[in-house]
């Protein structure tokens, strides 16, 4: 009898030493498996952060990349950024450690949606900036051109009044004359009679040419192409003109008939045959006629 009790007891401890191994393997295992749980949650959640942090720093890589000028706050809070996710690929991965990223990683963010709204709006005033100056630049083109042109039509008009702002001369004629003692003139054909030969024109009026004394270079030629008179030269530039006088007027913005004479040469007659006059305002030649004499 006592053997049967001892023998269902052990029986009892044995049963009971069985059912805590297995409860203990059972609690091990569920522990362990926890543990994997856990630590596979933290990875994750670890990835999640550098992730995110690696979004945040390919942001203000745009960001930069949109702007002309380096904005050096952008170019500070991306390198915080590089520099927590260093850190973080190397930490230890534990919920402690976890958490004071996370802590880091909200103010970051917090940090670069400030920098990012303000980034923004300075993009919006250069790019209204921008605007302006181009338009101010059309305008100033446009004002330019503008003065380009009317430069260039002043300075053609400014040719047009100076080339129209001349005297001429306009009935121009040549004949010998007989000078009697009294001073009274004849007009002849004849050259031996001419004692001389006189020259007369109409300077015309003109509202561009102001009034005072002007001058115009009277050039008669004989048959023999001999310039009679004076036979003096004066030059303009690199051309030379001879002429035989010069008649000098006051000009007072009207009509003008002037006379001029020619002397033959001392001791000689005019010769029979073709004479030729020009008259010049300076270097210009502004009218010319031929005469005869027999």
């Amino acid at each position: 009898m006592a053997n049967n009790t001892a023998s269902t007891g052990l029986k009892v401890a044995l049963g009971i030493a069985l059912a805590l191994f297995i409860g203990t393997g059972i609690y091990t295992s569920t522990l362990y498996k926890e543990k994997k749980q856990n630590e596979q949650q933290l990875t994750q959640e670890k990835n999640d952060v550098l992730t995110d942090l690696n979004t945040m720093a390919a942001k203000y890589d745009v960001a930069l990349s949109e702007t002309q000028v380096t904005n050096q706050n952008l170019v500070e809070a991306r390198d915080r950024i590089q520099d927590l996710i260093d850190s973080l690929k190397v930490s230890e991965t534990n919920v402690r450690n976890l958490g004071r990223y996370y802590n880091k990683y909200n103010a970051l963010k917090t940090e670069m949606d400030a920098l990012l709204t303000e980034n923004d709006r300075l993009k919006v005033e250069n790019m209204q900036l921008a605007t302006t100056l181009d338009s101010t630049n059309v305008r100033y083109e446009e004002s330019r051109m503008f003065n380009d042109s009317l430069l260039i039509q002043n300075t053609a008009l400014a040719d047009v009044v100076e080339k129209a702002a001349v005297l001429n001369a306009v009935n121009l004629k040549g004949f010998g004359v007989i000078q009697r003692n009294n001073g009274k003139l004849i007009p002849t054909e004849r050259a031996k009679r001419s004692d001389k030969i006189r020259v007369c024109f109409t300077v015309t009026k003109n509202r561009l040419v102001l009034s005072g004394d002007k001058e115009f270079y009277v050039q008669v030629i004989d048959p023999s192409s001999n310039i009679l008179g004076a036979d003096e030269q004066v030059k303009f530039g690199e051309q030379v003109l001879n002429y035989s006088l010069i008649s000098k007027f006051n000009y007072e913005n009207g009509n003008l008939d002037i006379c001029e004479f020619i002397d033959a040469k001392e001791d000689e007659k005019f010769e029979s045959g073709l004479y030729q006059i020009n008259v010049f305002n300076a270097n210009e030649l502004i009218s010319s006629t031929e005469f005869s004499l027999k």
